[in-house]
């Protein structure tokens, strides 16, 4: 089976059943599945072969989710970035995938503009919207999608799997592909600063889908709230696991005007609401809850980071009929663990048992299974475990070793861990630095690299320090140039300037100098 197929079978199931409900617009599989089959055309038409890379530019619409259909129809790769990444990282990932293609919203000219420096591998954009003026004369041919789409017809596309559709493409355009073949290549930042990105092949978000459809109890009547970004993979994955079992998504932009968002919980008869912590923080300073009725809201779930057991107390007495899942995950593997919702008052703190279809270890620095209660490194074994990363054959060897079996992988997930008596997991520490804040994996070297560019600054350290709202809030400690006037005011205002929303720190703290450790590396420990 591959991932496009999830959206053939419910077109070819359930054609008139709204699929997507985004910016008060309605549209059914077979609209969707239509759409979709005319940019995979289009794409193929300009040059996209089977396995290329295309990026997707978007804010969350309904063109983001008619795109990585349609480049999977084409038999193609998609790679959804964030909607509010700055131009260096974005340039960086078109030089690292090779991208053929990007598609994007108008409003993100001047951002593209500037990343297409350098991206010779790049030949095509499609603009949802009018092709700004001042890139028409770039060496990338420029095409507007409504333009690209009207001059298809929308046959099926050629993709073989278990689709319900067979494929009626013409030989010559043939893309069939089958589910060893990549799906998507989801950026992550890197412990270098450099982003990397995960591969994921059909077969894995196929297994990821399904396993975690089966434990949350998904049924085609559920309607899914998805306020999370689609470049993170728990945001994209809530659209592909409703288009897998026929549910119905409403997709909106963010969190960022709560009351609205749970208006529209109420109006569409929400049953399924993944949050974040942050987003459970601000709903629980939410005042007047009472006054909606949220009777259909069947379930919530929670990862990125975990969820404070307060936050957990809270919501069950805010929702009481309302199962809350509270789960652990990487984007290497998708889904590592789940508590079922009968276990949160016996424990709160735990992330629960691996999803249905895997099996994980808790190891020492020697590979050996640890006993129960004794701390060592998380190792996942399954289909979900992805390819590796893109590029990147020495950080995927660090991360995928070989398993039992001829080809297979064992995922060592750098985090710590311990496991009790009956084998509910609990998360201790991350072996490296990495900061999880607001839904997002940080590297701290990556926000160092840009400091270390501002004027006046001589020495930056970055690092994660508890915080109850964003699990981690990042703080930036800072060694002035000599004579050097920058003042915090102006750190944060740069980071504005230069960083994606996420990674601006919340702390910055100016001092005289860093403690070293005797190789001459700033000592982090200390200024934890």
């Amino acid at each position: 089976m591959l991932v496009n197929n999830f959206l053939e079978n419910s077109a070819a199931r359930l054609p008139d059943k709204v699929a997507l409900i985004c910016d008060d617009k309605r549209f059914t599989y077979s609209q969707i599945d239509q759409q979709a089959d005319q940019l995979a055309s289009a794409l193929i038409n300009l040059g996209i072969k089977r396995q290329d890379r295309v990026v997707i530019f978007m804010d969350n619409s309904a063109e983001s989710v008619i795109s990585l259909f349609g480049i999977l129809k084409a038999g193609a790769i998609f790679i959804m970035v964030n909607a509010t990444m700055k131009a260096k990282k974005l340039g960086y990932i078109f030089k690292d995938s090779g991208a053929r293609a990007l598609i994007t919203h108008s409003n993100k000219a001047r951002i593209i503009h500037e990343a297409l420096e350098g991206a010779s591998d790049l030949k095509h954009v499609l603009w949802a919207g009018s092709v700004p003026s001042a890139l028409r004369s770039s060496s990338v041919s420029m095409h507007s999608w409504d333009g690209v789409l009207s001059a298809v017809s929308g046959q099926p596309s050629a993709i073989s799997g278990e689709s319900l559709t067979p494929c009626s493409m013409p030989s010559a355009l043939c893309c069939c592909g089958i589910d060893l073949d990549l799906a998507t290549i989801i950026y992550t930042s890197g412990s270098t600063g450099e982003p990397k990105g995960v591969m994921s092949a059909h077969y894995n978000v196929v297994a990821a889908a399904r396993s975690i459809t089966q434990y949350l109890g998904n049924v085609e009547e559920d309607i899914i709230m998805d306020v999370l970004p689609l470049s993170f993979d728990y945001g994209l994955y809530q659209v592909l696991m409703a288009f897998l079992f026929g549910g119905t998504v409403v997709l909106e932009r963010s969190f960022l005007y709560p009351y609205k968002i749970l208006e529209k919980v109420v109006e569409e008869n929400v049953t399924g609401f993944p949050l974040v912590p942050t987003m459970a923080a601000l709903l629980l300073q939410m005042e007047d809850l009472s006054k909606f009725d949220f009777s259909h809201l069947r379930y919530m779930t929670n990862t990125a980071a975990a969820l404070p057991v307060a936050y957990i107390r809270k919501l069950q007495s805010l929702f009481p009929h309302v199962k809350i899942f509270s789960m652990y995950g990487l984007t290497e593997c998708k889904r590592v663990s789940y508590l079922p919702p009968d276990q949160l008052d016996k424990r709160p703190d735990s992330v629960g048992i691996p999803i249905p279809n895997e099996e994980v270890f808790v190891v020492d620095e020697n590979g050996n299974e640890v006993p129960p209660g004794q701390v060592g490194e998380l190792v996942i074994r399954g289909s979900n475990v992805m390819q590796g990363y893109w590029n990147a054959p020495e950080e995927t060897a660090k991360r995928y070793r070989p398993g039992r079996y001829r080809g297979e992988a064992l995922l060592y997930s750098g985090d710590l861990f311990r496991r009790d008596q009956e084998g509910y997991l609990y998360f201790v520490a991350r072996k490296d630095d990495m900061i999880k804040t607001k839904g997002e994996r940080v590297s701290p070297k990556e926000i160092e690299n840009a400091l270390c560019e501002m004027e006046g600054v001589a020495e930056t350290a970055v690092i994660g320090v508890p915080d109850d709202i964003f699990g981690q809030a990042i703080k930036a400690f800072v060694v002035r140039q000599k004579n050097g006037t920058i003042t915090e005011q102006d750190v944060v205002k740069y980071c504005s300037k230069n960083l994606e929303p996420f990674m601006v720190p919340k702390y910055v703290e100016l001092i005289e100098s860093f403690p070293k450790s005797p190789s001459g590396k700033i000592d982090k420990k200390q200024l934890k």
